[in-house]
């Protein structure tokens, strides 16, 4: 049985699908330091882990 791998990061649309945070509010926590990306030309990438902990309440 193959399992599907982690992904290391997420699109600003995949972050709100998986953490039902709104755009709006990701963006703002971007902003506010609160949540880590990095951008790879025009696309906004959150980083998995930084995403996990900020919902598990360690950011």
């Amino acid at each position: 049985m193959h399992h599907k791998p982690e992904p290391l990061a997420y699109s600003v649309a995949d972050a709100v699908r998986v953490s039902s945070l709104c755009k709006s509010q990701i963006y703002n926590l971007i902003r506010e330091g609160r949540l880590e990306s990095r951008k790879l030309g025009r696309r906004t990438l959150i980083p998995a882990a930084s995403l996990r902990a900020l919902i598990e309440g360690a950011s």
